[in-house]
């Protein structure tokens, strides 16, 4: 991705809270005051991830600078200190990315929320379902132009496939009268399969049923849109149910997730595992670990905690890592139990060729490990590995036992 944006303003006072709030984003910042130091730099760069640019210039007062922008295929947001209904239309028309009345400085504090969702949009992957290919084709037209990733499907049978083909698919926009499958009961199918239970959907539908709403939303939908749609207001809902999304995934983080490490604790743990009489699980515990806290601080010992997450993640990436407290991880595996030993040996190998850098020191660990997999109940699962764990321990440290 690019990571340079183009601020197209003569304000000196908006041009730098731009520059700084964009670098801020880790963008770098290309800055025109007119239209003539627009054009030149066009000539030498135009791979910019979007332009900002006010409408009115000194030498362009009828937006030439934006005109110019899109003929370069630039994703523009226009920012301007006049509200016009007609030329906010016509720059619609030509799929500017927004456009944002410059007011005051929340209003441009919007144009820098607008560039994190794009960011932000990078990371998500649209399934768009519908019968029409003209309308999947506009649809995706607007959403890649703001940099999400699309999937399209022709009925609600085909977006089932689609999702099942795609695990990357973020959320779903839908039409509702399709063949072989409509989209209310494409949704009421994805709501009964846990997995996708949390996707954020989007139903759309040219019907004049005025209960249509009220059944997308009771099958599990979570916004509606009449066809044919305004592209501001599309934006809008597409926007919003990512934020909710994110949000809503920032919670379940804060909840499961080890804020030092980045692996999941316990309550994920044990909210999750859904443990069979195949299914193993690795009770470690990095040795000596108090002497780390003692010699070095905590921050060491957090370094070394770190560095150790980092490493079970890397050797047992189809296993699930969980922080379970202190300096003690659980691993839980639903593979071949040989092959699970033999990437907890790869660990705890690893492990012991680790040198953690602190403050100018050298810090070196050694891991012992308990696996287990008697039993369908991961209370069992867990004790029983404990138990192997402190085996371990007694006959020495830095091995696994069985």
């Amino acid at each position: 991705m690019n990571k340079c944006i183009l601020v197209i303003e003569d304000s000196k006072a908006f041009r730098s809270f731009l520059e700084r709030e964009f670098s801020r984003l880790g963008f770098d910042v290309v800055t025109a005051t007119s239209l003539e130091e627009t054009i030149e730099i066009f000539e030498f760069q135009q791979d910019f991830f979007c332009v900002v640019s006010d409408y009115c210039l000194p030498d362009a007062p009828f937006g030439e600078a934006i005109d110019l922008a899109i003929s370069k295929q630039q994703r523009v947001i226009v920012i301007t200190g006049n509200f016009d209904k007609d030329i906010r239309a016509s720059f619609i028309e030509k799929q500017i990315l927004d456009y944002i009345l410059k007011d005051s400085v929340s209003s441009i504090k919007y144009a820098v929320k607008l560039v994190e969702r794009l960011l932000k949009n990078q990371h998500h992957h649209a399934l768009i379902v519908d019968d029409s290919s003209a309308i999947r084709q506009y649809i995706a037209g607007l959403l890649e132009h703001q940099y999400i990733k699309t999937t399209q499907a022709s009925d609600g049978q085909d977006g089932l496939d689609k999702l099942t083909l795609h695990s990357d698919i973020s959320f779903i926009i839908t039409d509702h009268n399709m063949p072989i499958k409509d989209g209310i009961s494409m949704i009421k199918t994805i709501r009964s399969n846990t997995a996708n239970d949390t996707t954020p959907i989007l139903g759309l539908s040219g019907s004049d049923d005025p209960t249509l709403t009220a059944q997308f939303l009771k099958a599990g939908a979570n916004d509606f849109l009449n066809k044919p749609f305004n592209q501001e207001e599309f934006y809008c809902r597409v926007h919003q149910t990512l934020n909710l999304k994110e949000s809503a995934q920032e919670l379940y983080n804060l909840a499961n997730q080890d804020p030092l490490t980045g692996l999941w604790n316990r309550r994920y743990l044990f909210d999750n595992a859904r443990c069979t009489s195949d299914d193993s699980i690795a009770m470690m515990d990095i040795d000596f670990f108090k002497k780390v806290n003692d010699t070095y601080g905590h921050d060491g010992g957090d370094a070394v905690l770190i560095a150790v997450a980092e490493a079970l993640k890397e050797s047992l990436a189809d296993s699930t890592v969980v922080r379970f407290g202190g300096e003690e991880f659980c691993v839980y595996d639903q593979g071949d139990s040989d092959s699970f030993y033999t990437a907890l040996e790869i660990a705890r190998q690893k492990i012991e060729t680790l040198t953690v850098h602190h403050n100018g020191q050298s810090i070196s660990v050694t891991i012992s490990i308990g696996v287990s997999n008697l039993g369908d109940q991961l209370d069992n699962k867990i004790l029983a590995a404990d138990k192997l764990l402190y085996q371990s321990k007694e006959n020495g440290r830095n091995q696994i036992s069985c």
